[in-house]
């Protein structure tokens, strides 16, 4: 059922999000799409995708994330990093440049783990951080958008963490690709594990 709703009483208070599809549907029909057409998204739908993804759970509220939007002549020097990097492992630098300019918008999800904290466990760090990147990927898709979740070289190249300006505890938990799909593009069959094959039910016939 199509609808919106306000988030009254808080600092996004001001940020509608419509409603094309139930939660369910979204999650279920989600799929990482790669292809994109060069044309930006606005920076307030940036925005909403970022704010969805500051709305998942964290324990003791550390909030171990931030993010850096990449669109541009950002997206090209960013390419540069990536590609000098490669040439100094000895990879084809020609890769990366392509690679970096494969979408419009790029949002680096980078992690900054608060394990030094008292009662922090950093492994619940990461799953929040994980949960913060899809969130981010849910409202993408929910909004029409072309989205995909990247690691790979660039999350580790230093010349990558150079340009991003990574702190001594951070580290980039991923690469979200922003875009329009193309005209008539439909994504393909999920490929996983029916769910029946991986659950185990205790107790459920007593």
């Amino acid at each position: 059922m199509g609808s919106s709703f306000h988030l009254e009483g808080t600092p996004y208070a001001d940020a509608a999000y419509p409603q094309v599809m139930e939660t369910y549907d979204a999650i279920m029909t989600r799929r990482s799409v790669g292809k994109t057409t060069g044309e930006r998204p606005d920076k307030d739908v940036i925005l909403k995708l970022i704010r969805a993804a500051v709305a998942a759970p964290n324990h003791h509220l550390t909030e171990p994330w931030r993010f850096v939007v990449l669109s541009g002549s950002a997206l090209e020097e960013f390419g540069d990093a990536w590609a000098t990097g490669a040439e100094r492992e000895g990879k084809d630098p020609a890769g990366p440049k392509e690679k970096a300019l494969r979408a419009p918008v790029i949002i680096v999800v980078i992690e900054r783990p608060k394990g030094h904290l008292p009662k922090v466990i950093e492994v619940e760090e990461h799953y929040a951080v994980g949960a913060a990147m899809q969130n981010a990927l849910l409202a993408a898709h929910e909004m029409g958008l072309a989205a995909m979740l990247r690691t790979g070289p660039a999350a580790h190249i230093k010349e990558c963490h150079d340009f991003l300006e990574l702190g001594d505890h951070e580290l980039v938990a991923g690469y979200i690709s922003v875009g329009f799909p193309p005209e008539g593009f439909k994504p393909g069959a999920p490929r996983k594990t029916p769910a029946e094959e991986l659950t185990e039910w205790r107790g459920w016939d007593e």
